[in-house]
This record gives structure tokens, sequence and C-alpha cells, in this order.
């Protein structure tokens, strides 16, 4: 199925695929999926489980695979908590690519070798990931900068995996059952925009110059400097951030760094970026976050940034100010909202969401747990066939991941408490005079731009009517069921009007002396009646399938 619908280039990366398939213990899906096994390869052993074999599959089948799993991780509305945990193992880690390899892209990219342009550069990258590698670097003035370097070659072969994973995705949801309810295309739309964008490092320098720019009068928050002069596709330098990691207390502690203040800027910085901005960065893990003298916080590698629209971020405060606030219909709605119109009983979601709220009823604020309270509300959303927005699923899967490193800094971290000011803050200003002003005067465009457009459009259609070429379309939902059903049925009157006529004529054949006989009686008769027989039979045997004998 999906070997027929490769290309002459996947064809061969298809067969790594199925092998590596295999080896983990999945060969009867690579062979539901079409994909031809030339040789026979051990099962996974038996003490591993599903979810640690898609890990160790996903892992073996290289970088594109690696995102995805790591974009899955983050799909807490879609995957139960096993899952979950399981996939956010996967890390970019990877063997560094060779340095003459590297070094002959860089010198394509900066015009020259490294070791000319910096009065420093080391060979051995400082970090290797799936995408790249960083080197640290240092300029002719004595700045330290890091200088990120695409794999070399990697690109082609991305693009086959996300060749192949979209033509699985419509697959999946066209021929599998339930499957659509997960929207695999839209995942998988949403995870190629992610990696094209990851592959594109400079694209990541105007993420971060994005985000710099939210931040210009926050001292607290730091993004590196970016060098655009030596800064293109596959290479980018920004400044070395050379700060503790989030997750070394020692070190912490040896510096002078107050943690509490340090969980609390963090989680304001990604809140402001989320429920302010509409940009964010998708991917805090603590690689991505150092702290320095000063209880500053700093932002590293924004390959992956999320973005929200108005709308959304309405919907998303709407979502944790009902959560917050235990205000059980505004949560109903925001999850019918995104139900889509699909089918779901009204009825039991908003029993089950009123229990949901009832469950937290009489906890302090402070006592809250965002990242529980997540937990079990995707839970619910799995429950009743909802997903969530693809979206969204980055800044939920972003405040429970900031809620835990918060904790690990500081035990009394209130994620809720830290967010209630900007609901607060989003509430009132979707329900200000401005906002309504802006929308109202965006609606009054809308509606200038179709009268506008009135006087144009009746001459279109006054034209097409003289002309004959105004037609109508009535498209009758069920009309053709109801002609299914209909052909159905003069098929079956035919067959019982032949059969009867059989019956009569052979009954008449019977009666006639001479001819040829079969078991003495005379043959056409008995072949008549065996062919009355056989249509009887197959009549009753439909009107039985199709319910009629009830």
């Amino acid at each position: 199925m999906l070997a027929a619908l490769a290309g002459t280039r996947e064809l061969g990366r298809l067969q790594e695929i199925g092998a590596v398939l295999l080896r983990h213990g999945f060969g009867d899906l690579a062979r539901r999926l079409g994909i031809s096994l030339p040789w026979k390869g051990a099962a996974a052993a038996p003490k591993l489980e599903a979810p640690q074999r898609v890990r160790l599959a996903l892992q073996e089948l290289g970088p594109t695979f690696v995102k995805l799993g790591q974009i899955l991780a983050t799909r807490i509305d879609l995957l139960p908590p096993d899952w979950i945990s399981e996939l956010e193992k996967l890390q970019d880690q990877a063997p560094a690519a060779p340095w003459d390899e590297v070094r002959a892209q860089l010198v394509e990219d900066l015009g020259m070798a490294p070791e000319e342009l910096f009065t420093g550069f080391e060979p051995v990258p400082v970090a290797a990931g799936s995408i790249a590698q960083v080197h640290r670097a240092r300029l002719a003035d004595g700045t330290e900068v890091a200088v990120k370097v695409r794999r070399p070659g990697i690109a082609p072969v991305v693009e086959a995996d996300l060749r192949l994973l979209a033509r699985l995705a419509a697959l999946l949801e066209s021929h599998v059952e339930g499957f659509a309810r997960f929207h695999p295309r839209e995942v998988v739309r949403q995870f190629t925009r992610t990696l094209r964008a990851e592959l594109d490092l400079a694209g990541e320098c105007r993420n971060a110059e994005r985000v710099a720019a939210s931040f210009r009068d926050d001292p607290s928050v730091v993004v590196p400097e970016v060098y655009w002069h030596w800064t293109s596709e596959r290479v980018n330098v920004q400044a070395f951030i050379d700060g503790t990691p989030s997750r070394d207390p020692a070190a912490l502690a040896a510096a002078g760094l107050d943690r509490r203040v340090l969980a609390k800027r963090g989680a304001q910085a990604m809140l402001k970026m989320v429920l302010e901005d509409g940009f964010f960065h998708a991917d805090p893990h603590p690689g991505n976050v150092f702290y320095l003298p000063g209880n500053r916080v700093a932002f590293i590698d924004f390959g992956m940034a999320g973005h929200l629209s108005e709308r959304r971020r309405d919907e998303l405060v709407r979502l944790l100010a009902g959560l917050v606030g235990r205000d059980a219909d505004d949560v109903v709605e925001v999850l019918l909202d995104w139900a889509g119109g699909g089918p779901l009983d009204h009825a039991k979601l908003s029993a089950d969401v009123d229990a949901f709220i009832d469950r937290y009823h009489g906890i302090a604020l402070k006592d809250l747990r965002m990242g529980a309270m997540l937990a079990d509300m995707t839970a619910l959303l799995r429950e009743h066939a909802l997903a969530l927005p693809a979206d969204l699923a980055l800044v939920l899967k972003a405040c429970a991941t900031l809620e835990t490193y918060g904790r690990e800094l500081d035990p009394e971290f209130d994620m809720v408490g830290e967010a209630a000011p900007f609901l607060r803050a989003a509430t009132l200003a979707r329900s200000g005079p401005l906002t309504f002003a802006k929308r109202g005067w965006r609606t009054l465009a809308a509606l200038g731009d179709i009268l506008g457009d009135l006087p144009r459009d009746l001459r279109e259609l006054a034209r097409a009517a003289k002309s004959g070429r105004l037609q109508a379309h009535v498209d009758v939902t069920g009309l053709p069921a109801f002609g299914r059903q209909l052909d159905t049925a003069a098929n079956r009157l035919a067959l019982g009007i032949v059969t009867a006529a059989l019956i009569v004529g052979s009954s008449i054949v019977m009666t006639i002396e001479g001819g040829p006989l079969l078991f003495g009686m005379p043959l056409f008769g008995a072949l008549g009646f065996a062919g009355a027989f056989v249509g009887g039979a197959w009549l009753f045997v439909s009107i039985l399938r199709s319910g009629g004998g009830r």
C-alpha cells in the first residue's frame, strides 16, 4: 500500500524503515503498509513494552523520526501517560559529524576556512544533535560565539522521510477506522512545518530576535545576540551563553543564584510569550535554559517556536481561566469549539467536566498543580475522542514542563498563582473597549467589502443567466442511498418474477411426455426447478441480510 505510493527516490529509504520495524517487532505493521521485507530479522525482546520498542525504532530511524517522536511527546491529548513518558526520552544527542565534512561545508557557507575567520575555533562540538551541532569559537575582538552547523547531507534524507510520512498519514486517515479523530494529516503538516523551520538555521535566528525584541525592556531575560554577517540557512553564529544549567543545584548554589527568583522569572517569561505575545519558545527543556549572574534567565535554541493566533489565545485564556476559576461552562464551550462539530455526546461531556472541576473544589490556588490539572483534562479529551488543535498542544505541554522545572528549583513554586495575573490581564484585554472597537471595525470593513462587490457580483449573475451558463446544483443528503435501495428492490422484484416464471414453466414441462430424462423426470423441467430454487434461495438470503426478515 505505502510502497505503491512511494516514488523511486523513497523506495530505498522505505526498505530501511521496513528493516528497522522488523527488528523491533513491528514486522506485521510493515507488511500491512505494503513494505516488502526481503529478510527475516529477530523481533524485539518480549520483556520490552510497545512504547519502549517504538522509542528505540524512532531513535534508530534517524533525525526525522526522532523529531516526530518529540512532537508526539507533546500530544498529551492523544497519547496516554506511559507513551508520553517514553517518547520524552528521545533526545537530540547524536555522534558528531566528521570534521572534514563539516569544515568543507563551513568553507562554502562562510567563504573561508573557519580557522581563518575566527581567532579560535574548536573542531570538537560542545553539543551535537540530530539536526545540527554547535562549536565554540572566538571573534577577532575576543567575543565568545556559538557556531551552529547543520549536519552535511541531512536535508535530502529529511525531505524523503517527510514525503513518506505525508502519504502514510493520508492512508491512516482514509483507511483505518477511528484514526481520523487523531487528525494524522494535520499532525504531519504541523510536524513538517516545524522540522523544515529547524533545518533553516537563519529562521532560528529570526525567531530569537523576535523574542528578544519582546523582552528588550526586561534585563532579567537574555536571548543571545545574532551575528547576521555569518548566518545563513546551514550555519548561524550567536553569542555564546556561558551559564549555569537549570538542573545542577550544586552549581546554582555555588553561583549564588536564588532558585525561587529563577523559577518565578522563567515562568513569567514563558507566560508572557504565550498569553501576551502569541509567539513562544516551544522547547524549553533544561538544555535550552541557562541561568546567569543577577538571577537572569537565558533562553537558547529557538529552532522550535510556537505561534498562537489571536483567536487561539482567546480560547486558551478562556480554558485556563475556566480551570483556575472552576467555571465548567466556559471549559465545556471551549472543548465544544475544538470538537469541530464532530459526533459528540454533549450531555456526557458537560457532566464529566463538572465532575472534573468539582475534584478541585475547595483546594487553595497555591496548592493546585497545573500539570496535574492538564493531565486530567487531556485524559478527559481522550475519553471523548477529542483532539487538541495542533498549535495548542505545544502550549499545554510547555506549561506542564515549566511547572515541573519550576518545582525542581523551588518546591513551593505556584504555577497557577503565576498564571493568574496574566489570565486576568488577558481576560480584561479581550473584553475591553479597544478590543470591541477593533473587532467592530474589522466587521464593518468586511461588510463594506461585500457591499462594494455586490453590484459587480449581481451583473455577473445576470450575464450567466442570460447566456444560459447559470446552473443550480442541489445535493440532497441521503438521495444516493435511496437510489441504491430502489435499485436493490427492482433487482429483487425482477428476480422474483423470473423465479416464478421458471416454476410455472417447469411445471408445464413436467406434464409433457417425451424428451430427455434426468432421474426419470423431464430434463428441462428439472433444470427449471433447480434454477428457481437457486433464485429463490438467493432472494431469501438477500432479504434476511437487509433486515427485511425481521
